[in-house]
């Protein structure tokens, strides 16, 4: 047998070798984005998650107006980080409503009082039914909806300051 057919296998080995090692170094994206993007909000209806603030529902984000939906909870670390960012969002007349989920009254208000209320409604999803109906995959999530209630874009883990211009873009946009 010649020599060249001798390293076909060692060649083949190698290629698959550097295929996963390169797998291994550089995975791929584990965010699971909505497939509900660019489709109406599904229908929905959620208690109030605190007494102070409305309950939410589906056509609260189909009033004519683009705004934001924030999916958070006050037992999540990284939704500490993006309180600021939704309070700046606020200051500049983003307008944005919540749905806290598997959460309770009493930390809720806690975590507001503490980080900051940037919601005109809090919806409470206790068994995250509605969050899973979006399409988020975990907290906080927060999804840019329009006037009509059709979801435009999503935004998987914590906004930060970065987000902002393209936040006020895309909700100009969805006017």
């Amino acid at each position: 047998m010649s020599r060249g057919l001798r390293l076909i296998p060692i060649i083949l080995l190698v290629w698959l070798v550097s295929g996963l090692a390169w797998r291994l170094i550089k995975p791929a994206n584990p965010a699971i984005p909505s497939q509900l993007v660019e489709l109406p909000v599904p229908a929905f209806g959620l208690p109030p998650a605190i007494p102070t603030k409305a309950g939410l529902s589906s056509a609260d984000l189909a009033g004519g107006q683009p705004r934001l939906l924030n999916v958070f909870a006050s037992w999540c670390l990284p939704c500490i980080g993006e309180a600021p960012v939704l309070s700046e969002l606020k200051r500049r007349g983003v307008k944005i409503d919540a749905i806290a989920v598997r959460d309770r009254p009493d930390a809720v208000t806690a975590f507001l009082s503490e980080h900051g209320d940037p919601y005109e409604r809090i919806g409470a999803d206790t068994n995250s039914q509605v969050q899973i109906s979006l399409g988020s995959s975990g907290v906080p999530e927060t999804f840019v909806i329009d006037g009509r209630g059709v979801i435009r874009h999503q935004y998987i883990g914590p906004m930060s300051t970065a987000n902002i211009p393209g936040v006020l873009e895309q909700l100009a946009q969805a006017r």
